[in-house]
C-alpha cells in the first residue's frame, strides 16, 4: 500500500481472490474473485450477501485467520502477515469456555497477550460493565441466557480495545426480541461515541439490520463472491426505521439482491448487457427451494391487492430471513410466476393462475414453465430420452454439476432438480438404485419439449 493512502483507512483489501481445491483433484472452486474494499476510521460497514457470496470467508481473510489465494490485505498501511492484531471478532456462536466464569472468559484474550492480572481484572470489569453484565462476573455460562452469553462475547472483544470490531452475524443465533435489544444497545454505544473500537465491520444477511447499523452497505454477489457495489446510508444517526428514506433504502437493497443481473449504483437500478456466451445448463445454480415453498408463497401473495406485496413487509410477516425468502422469490421469478421491482413482488398472470388453480392444472403449468425457463431440466429429460431404456445413473448428472460446484453443492443442485422434475412429472428417481428414468406413460416428451423454447 502506498504512503499516499488516507490515514483514516484502517483496513484495505486489494484484489483478493480465494480458491479452494475441489475433491479428487478436479480443479478449484472460487469463493472470492477480485474483491477490493476499505474500512475507515469512524464508520460502520456492513457486508451483505446471500449464501455463497463468501462474506464470512472475506471476514476471516481480513482477520488474518486464513490467507488469500491472490491479492493482499493491509492493516494500518502494513501488509497483513498472519493474525490481524488490530481486530477482534464476535462470532455467531457464543464460543464460551463452560468451566470459566464470565470474568475469566472475558480475560482470556488479555491473558494470551501477557497482560498482568490486575490490569486484566480492571479492563475486564470495565468491558462487563459496558455490556450490562454487572453482577454476573462470577457466573458460569450454563447460568446465562443466550443473550447474556452473546454479551460476554462482546465484552471479550471489547476488552481487547481493537481498532476494528468484526461481527459475523452476531445476532442470528438469538430470538427476535433478544437480538433486537442487543442490536439497539450496540447502536446506542456507537452513536454515543463510547464504543471501544474505531470502526465496525459486520457480516449479515439481514437487510434491515444492515441499514439500521451501517453507514455503508457493501453488497456481494455469489458464485463467486464479488463486490457488486455499495449503498451509502445517508440518514442521521440514530437511523430512524420509520423514516421514508430508511424504507426506500431497504426496498432498493431488496431489489438489487433479488435481481443479480442488475448493477448496484446506490441510486438507480440499471440493467446490465446480457452475455451471449454459451453456458452449460449445469453451470447456472438452481435456487434450493421445494415446489411446496414456491406454491405457498404465491398463495400468500395472490391474496394481496393486485397480486402484489412489499418484500420487506412480506419477510417481516413470515418471520423469514433473507437467505430463506430470496431463494423462493428467485424460483418464482425464474419460472415466470412473479416479477420483482423496487422492493415489490408481483405475480404474473400465469403465477396467479398457478396459485389459484387445481392441483392437476398446477402440475401442467409447472411443467410448462420448467421446460420453458429451466434449461438444466430440459437437458436431463433429453439425456434420458436418448438413452436406451430411458434411464441413467444419478452419478452421471452429479459429475456434470461437479464440474461447476463443490460436491456438496452439486448434490444440493441434483436434489432440487429431482424435486422439480418429479413434481412436473418429467422423470422419476429411484433412490435405492440411484437412477433417474422416464416413467412409461411419459417416455415420449418430444412434443412437449420441442414446443417450449428454453431461455436463460
Amino acid at each position: 500500500m502506498t504512503a499516499t493512502v488516507a490515514q483514516d483507512v484502517l483496513i484495505a483489501v486489494e484484489n483478493v481472490h480465494k480458491r479452494f481445491p475441489l475433491p479428487d483433484g478436479k480443479g478449484e472452486f472460487t469463493v472470492l474473485s477480485g474483491v477490493s474494499l476499505t474500512v475507515k476510521s469512524g464508520e460502520v460497514v456492513a457486508l451483505l450477501g446471500r449464501s455463497g457470496s463468501g462474506k464470512s470467508t472475506l471476514l476471516r481473510i481480513m482477520a488474518g485467520l486464513i490467507p488469500p489465494s491472490q491479492g493482499q490485505v493491509f492493516s494500518n498501511g502494513k501488509p497483513l502477515r498472519g493474525a490481524n492484531n488490530d481486530v477482534a471478532m464476535v462470532f455467531q456462536s457464543f464460543a464460551l469456555l463452560p468451566w470459566l466464569t464470565v470474568q475469566e472468559n472475558v480475560e482470556l484474550g488479555l491473558e494470551a497477550q501477557g497482560v498482568k492480572r490486575d490490569e486484566r481484572r480492571q479492563r475486564a470489569l470495565k468491558a462487563i460493565d459496558i455490556v450490562g453484565l454487572d453482577g454476573f462476573e462470577s457466573a458460569y455460562p450454563k447460568e446465562l441466557s443466550g443473550g447474556m452469553k452473546q454479551r460476554v462475547g462482546f465484552a471479550r472483544a471489547f476488552v481487547l480495545e481493537p481498532q476494528v470490531l468484526f461481527m459475523d452475524e452476531p445476532f442470528s443465533a438469538l430470538d427476535v426480541l433478544t437480538s433486537e435489544n442487543l442490536r439497539g444497545e450496540i447502536d446506542d454505544l456507537w452513536n454515543a461515541k463510547t464504543f471501544p473500537s474505531k470502526s465496525i465491520l459486520i457480516v449479515t444477511h439481514n437487510i434491515e439490520e444492515a441499514v439500521f447499523l451501517a453507514d455503508r452497505v457493501v453488497i456481494l454477489g455469489s458464485n463467486p463472491g464479488r463486490i457488486r457495489g455499495e449503498v451509502v446510508v445517508d440518514l442521521p444517526r440514530p437511523h430512524d426505521r420509520a423514516s421514508p428514506r430508511f424504507a426506500s433504502l431497504v426496498d432498493y437493497i431488496y431489489t438489487v439482491m433479488t435481481n443479480p443481473e442488475i448493477e448496484v449504483t446506490g441510486e438507480i437500478v440499471a440493467k446490465t448487457t446480457p452475455t451471449l456466451a454459451t453456458v452449460s445448463p449445469y453451470a447456472k445454480a438452481l435456487p434450493h427451494v421445494r415446489v411446496g415453498g414456491i406454491s405457498g408463497l404465491l398463495e400468500l401473495i395472490v391474496d394481496q391487492p393486485q397480486g402484489t406485496d412489499d418484500i420487506p413487509r412480506l419477510a417481516e410477516r413470515l418471520q423469514l430471513a433473507v437467505d430463506d425468502l430470496l431463494p423462493i422469490l428467485d424460483a418464482a421469478v425464474l419460472l415466470g410466476f412473479a416479477e420483482v421491482s423496487q422492493g415489490d413482488v408481483r405475480l404474473t398472470e400465469i403465477g396467479q393462475d398457478f396459485a389459484t388453480t387445481t392441483i392437476l392444472r398446477s402440475k401442467d403449468l409447472f411443467r410448462q414453465q420448467v421446460l420453458t425457463h429451466v434449461p438444466v431440466l430440459n437437458s436431463i429429460v433429453q439425456t434420458l430420452r436418448e438413452k436406451s431404456g430411458s434411464s441413467m445413473r444419478a452419478e452421471f448428472f452429479l459429475d456434470l454439476w461437479d464440474d461447476h460446484f463443490p460436491h456438496e453443492e452439486a448434490e444440493r443442485q441434483f436434489a432440487t432438480a429431482v424435486d422439480w422434475g418429479r413434481y412436473a412429472e418429467l422423470f422419476e428417481y429411484d433412490a435405492g438404485e440411484e437412477r433417474l428414468y422416464l416413467p412409461e406413460p411419459n417416455r415420449d416428451l418430444e412434443s412437449s419439449i420441442s414446443s417450449s423454447t428454453p431461455t436463460g
